[in-house]
């Protein structure tokens, strides 16, 4: 928006006129969120917000097909998911840049599992790796949908964030079976915001929210956590 403001200063005889224009910055959610993808996109970097290893920073590849979590909305899913994410198991399915997953294992989970079809974008997952130590990672260069299907490995907390304006989400949907998360297990999708979203009947939904062309919702799996053998997520309020 583009703003002006007028000064008048007395000189002798005569008084000067002096216009200034502006721009008044935009900070409204669609504008910030905005913002803040292309920022990343453009410096093909992001830092890990919190955790072991905050302020690190990630390298992935800055081209238009990788479309990584805003911070904003990293760190506001990660608010919701506190406490619950030390001591889980993490499934971060078309993990692209990984900020989604490397976040949850600084933040202390014990398994962290990425999938991703694209080989350049898992050779820096593994560079990434690497660099942070991140021995709770492991990567699957792979067709996500074909993993999930000969996955039977049960997670605490599952990342769902394929490309906008695909079908894979709903297809990644209908393969989140009960072998594939705990009771009371958590499921995080984003989306685009005009895209309508279809779950399971026994899955909660805790929190909703949009941030420009982006909604992300976090989902709790009803179910009890006898007999598994593992310590399922905290309750989210």
């Amino acid at each position: 928006m583009l703003l002006s403001s007028e000064l008048q200063i007395p000189s002798t005889g005569s008084t000067i006129r002096i216009i200034v224009s502006f721009n008044k910055a935009d900070h409204s959610p669609a504008h910030m969120a905005t913002s803040r993808r292309r920022q990343v996109q453009n410096r093909g970097r992001l830092r890990i917000i919190g955790g072991r290893w905050k302020r690190h920073t990630l390298k992935f590849s800055g081209g238009t097909n990788l479309r990584p979590t805003p911070d904003a909305v990293r760190e506001t899913l990660f608010n919701w998911l506190t406490p619950s994410v030390s001591q889980t198991r993490c499934l971060d399915l078309f993990a692209g840049s990984g900020a989604l997953g490397f976040e949850a294992a600084s933040r202390g989970a014990t398994r962290v599992v990425m999938v991703d079809n694209n080989r350049h974008c898992c050779r820096q997952l593994e560079e990434n790796r690497s660099r942070l130590g991140a021995d709770q990672v492991s990567i699957y260069c792979d067709d996500a949908l074909r993993w999930l299907r000969n996955c039977s490995e049960p997670f605490d907390i599952i990342f769902l964030d394929p490309p906008y304006r695909s079908q894979l989400t709903t297809a990644s949907l209908n393969l989140l079976d009960v072998s594939r998360i705990t009771p009371g297990g958590l499921v995080y999708v984003e989306t685009g915001a005009d895209k309508p979203l279809a779950v399971p009947d026994h899955w909660v939904e805790k929190h909703q929210q949009k941030a420009g062309e982006v909604c992300y919702r976090l989902y709790q799996v009803d179910g009890s956590s006898e007999g598994n053998g593992h310590q399922s997520p905290s309750k989210i309020q």
